[in-house]
């Protein structure tokens, strides 16, 4: 073991300072891994499918993966590849939301896109699938099953969402079915693979995979949240990126659906691309909106179902993490 420090959520007196360390060392491992994997002939392209993985993030996936192996047996040497797939899988579909987005920074850098043109940023993103594939190959029939299942859901997600909802259907319903796809799949199949690979109980893996596919919701709605109420660019991106951009997120729903005469303003302002004097007034009132304390109210709704799958698991280190880690997705909404 390194003896690294854990930070972030492995950093809590919540979680057992064992555990944290055996995550920590393995997260380090599959940073090694990640760096590895991207490596090319060609300088280029080594330095455009680094680029996303050097801006850091929190490999929020990977930890995923280590920590539900805690239910069974956490040393398996397959679990650090299946961590980097996932997290690979992450990384490049980054690549290619940035394209769709047209999206200037990533992780408070300057997004590949931006830095390299469309074309490149999406090859690139190719390219990291590619590795993912690559490494996934090596880890059997299911795993590849899996990870197939999941691309489908993540891209069946950014078509829903480019496409907007069909006539008739609820736009809220729509936009969390949306999340459902495009975020809570992939947090999922973490909880899976780290199940499949740590050589957990099916029952136990199945029971995971559903907190996870919970809490993949609450970790998608806590960033509509950060988005509104954030004061800096902590989350990488300038606070009101959704607003400006036009971009309906939850707490966005909410304030829509007010017949208040008093919201005709703020309702006027969102759904539509707005000029940094604009954006810093639909902030100002949708941060003093009921709509605000509705969204986190939702937001704990899915932590809570999260909570309440992982409630039938046996106790130990291993579930409280789990439970602290519903706390975690919520608290950093605010």
């Amino acid at each position: 073991m390194s003896g690294a420090v854990p930070s972030g959520f492995l950093a809590l007196p919540r979680v057992d300072s064992t555990l944290a360390r055996e995550v920590q060392d393995g997260l380090e491992k599959v940073e090694d891994l990640l760096r590895e994997s991207v490596r090319s002939s060609d300088p280029m392209l080594t330095e455009a499918a680094s680029h996303l993985l050097e801006a850091g993030g929190k490999r929020f996936r990977a930890m995923l993966v280590l920590l539900a192996a805690h239910f069974g047996d956490p040393d398996m040497p397959d679990l650090v590849p299946a961590a980097a797939v996932v997290e690979l899988t992450h990384v490049a579909t980054l690549y290619h939301d940035d394209v769709m987005d047209e999206a200037e920074l990533r992780r408070g850098r300057p997004s590949a896109n931006q830095r390299w043109g469309n074309t490149i940023a999406i090859l690139t993103g190719d390219y990291v699938f590619a590795k993912a594939s690559e490494i996934l190959a090596d880890l059997g029939t299911e795993a590849v099953r899996l990870q197939a299942q999941t691309f489908g859901r993540l891209v069946q997600g950014q078509i829903l969402e480019t496409s907007g909802p069909p006539e008739g259907v609820d736009h809220l319903d729509h936009y969390l079915r949306v999340i459902g796809d495009k975020t809570a799949s992939l947090i999922a199949s973490s909880a899976e693979f780290g199940g499949m690979f740590g050589k957990v109980d099916p029952e136990t893996t199945a029971t995971l995979t559903r907190a996870c596919d919970a809490l993949g919701m609450a970790f998608q709605l806590a960033d509509d949240l950060i988005d509104v109420a954030a004061e800096s660019r902590e989350s990488g991106k300038v606070p009101g990126t959704d607003l400006r951009e036009g971009v309906l997120t939850l707490p966005m729903f909410y304030a829509l659906r007010s017949t208040d005469p008093a919201d005709e303003r703020l309702k006027s302002l969102l759904g539509r691309p707005l000029d940094d004097t604009e954006a810093e007034e639909a902030l100002e009132l949708l941060r003093a909106h009921p709509a605000m304390a509705e969204a986190e109210k939702t937001l704990r709704g899915w932590s809570d179902k999260a909570r309440a799958e992982l409630a039938t698991l046996p106790a130990g280190p291993a579930r409280d993490s789990f439970e602290a880690l519903c706390d975690y997705v919520v608290e950093r909404s605010g």
